[in-house]
């Protein structure tokens, strides 16, 4: 046994002493799997809106608010960190497997049951790592709570809530994987997107312009009261113009959504079948489906949280007492920009990397300089950081595709194992995994670049043309993806409670 791996084996007994949620002992009824479901989204959105005790909100800063969504969270709530630490964890156990760092078979149940407890104690190392420099950076306990306790004190209540919150909503997550349907974290994931998407889209609450006026913040009752307040001269001196390039919610952003979504699951429906018969059964025949999609949402997923710590790390050195003090990095507007009161990056290598919100925020800038330009930057700086954001997202998600497919055995060699361990073959090939191996070996490696080249690209441009409810485009892209593979899940489950034999096929109990 390899020393990396040992290693972890010594750590393993430490893991596997956390709280975890049981693995049910036999197989979970269809309806029991939809009541947690549902019990988990419940307790989901209570969360959100209970918001940290003793927090001054008046001069909190939300330090993931351009990637808020696919955070899965609530600023300033018990969910502050959302989802963040679970797959930050997550990437960094899955980096290290992949490049062979850490020498686990995650085929072997010993080495993945090995890879499960140790990333357990990883992600609340994780918490303690993303909460304590949130507190120590941009919230801050109130008065009362620092007259208390000290400051000192404020900040540790502060944390302690924060771990709370993260852990409970892990817990939640293996709820769902355990005892439910689908991932907790796409779950959660699409709950807060489809919030936002329905708010911003049908919200009638009025909300200032800033120039006097005040407005529907929803598309649809934007648009019915332009439709009714203003003359036709006024509609095309400045109606029009507003209603579908200005903020909040513009109707191009509504139109990018619905876009992005008829895509989404066009490319989810496309794929390569393979076809299989059985070794025994003559006549038996089935098909491997090799989707488009291969690698799914999980590449933009990790793309986008390692951007976010990116932007984490870059406002805490530009803007945090203690760490702008570090010589050469330390408030270093070459990294990272940041006018006061503001968390997304607006100069330096990390506005590069932040997306592109709305086509006013670098279309209308390289069109029109004099009247969209920020002062800051040219017509060709904004074609630069399109360009830079837009390859960021489409080679980073190739990376973690490869690194997906190839740590979750969906490579060549996992899937020949498994079509072989289920007695199929392929019609003319001789029945040996190695010569399926090289069958799929065609397939494959391409589809999962095309994959993560795909959903990059989908996720960028949707940032770049904008969504409505400021909900992302990778918030949109995971969204649609997470829905539909809920509903095929649902509809597997259905088929092994309906016939019992299928549950051994789809890897049930």
């Amino acid at each position: 046994m390899e020393e990396t791996q040992s290693l972890l084996y010594k750590i393993k007994p430490l893991s596997d002493r956390l709280p975890s949620v049981k693995r049910p002992e036999g197989h979970v009824h269809f309806r029991t799997k939809m009541m947690w479901v549902i019990v988990v989204l419940v307790l989901y959105f209570v969360m959100t809106n209970v918001y940290l005790y003793g927090l001054d909100r008046s001069t909190m800063l939300d330090m993931f608010a351009q990637y808020r969504t696919i955070m899965a969270g609530a600023s300033g709530s018990l969910l502050q960190l959302g989802i963040g630490p679970i797959v930050t964890a997550s990437i960094i156990m899955q980096l290290f497997v992949g490049a062979k760092i850490i020498k686990l078979d995650l085929t072997k149940r010993e080495d993945k049951a090995c890879y499960q407890s140790v990333l357990k104690l990883l992600v609340l190392v994780m918490i303690i790592f993303e909460a304590i420099p949130q507190v120590a950076g941009y919230l801050t306990p109130s008065d009362g709570l620092t007259d208390a306790v000290g400051s000192a004190g404020g900040k540790l209540i502060l944390v302690l809530q924060l771990f709370v919150g993260s852990y409970i909503i892990f817990m939640m997550d293996e709820v769902v994987s355990k005892w439910g349907i689908g991932s907790g974290i796409s779950l959660f994931i699409a709950a807060g997107v489809a919030q936002q998407l329905f708010t911003g889209t049908f919200n009638w609450e009025m909300v200032d312009m800033g120039n006097g006026s005040s407005v529907p913040g929803g598309t649809i009752p934007r648009a019915i009261y332009y439709a009714t307040t203003l003359s036709p001269a006024e509609m095309s001196s400045y109606g029009y113009e507003s209603l579908f390039l200005g903020n909040p919610n513009p109707v191009v952003a509504l139109i990018g959504t619905l876009v992005i979504f008829f895509i989404v699951a066009y490319l989810e429906s496309t794929r390569i079948e393979l076809p299989l018969s059985h070794g025994n059964a003559r006549g038996a025949r089935g098909r491997y489906p090799i989707k488009l999609l291969y690698a799914s949402n999980i590449p933009v997923i990790l793309m986008s949280a390692l951007l976010a710590i990116v932007s984490m790390v870059a406002l805490l050195l530009y803007g945090n007492d203690l760490l702008s003090g570090i010589p050469f990095i330390g408030h270093n507007g070459a990294i990272g920009y940041f006018e006061e009161g503001s968390t997304t990056a607006a100069g330096g290598i990390a506005w590069y990397l932040s997306a592109p919100t709305g086509l006013v925020s670098w279309l209308m800038p390289i069109l029109e300089p004099g009247t969209y330009g920020d002062g800051i930057h040219g017509p060709m700086q904004h074609i630069a950081h399109v360009a830079v954001y837009f390859t960021v997202m489409v080679m980073g998600s190739i990376l973690f595709a490869k690194f997906w497919v190839e740590t979750t055995n969906l490579g060549p060699e996992a899937v020949a194992r498994q079509i072989q361990k289920s007695g199929m073959q392929m019609p003319g090939f001789r029945r040996d995994p190695r010569v399926l191996k090289r069958v799929l070996e065609r397939y494959i490696p391409t589809i999962t670049v095309m994959s993560g080249a795909i959903v990059g690209a989908l996720a960028a441009f949707a940032d770049m043309v904008g969504t409505t409810g400021n909900a992302s485009g990778t918030g949109v892209l995971l969204t649609v993806g997470i829905i539909i593979h809920f509903y095929e899940a649902m509809g597997r489950e259905q088929m092994m409670e309906m016939n019992p034999m299928m549950r051994g096929f789809f890897g049930g109990e």
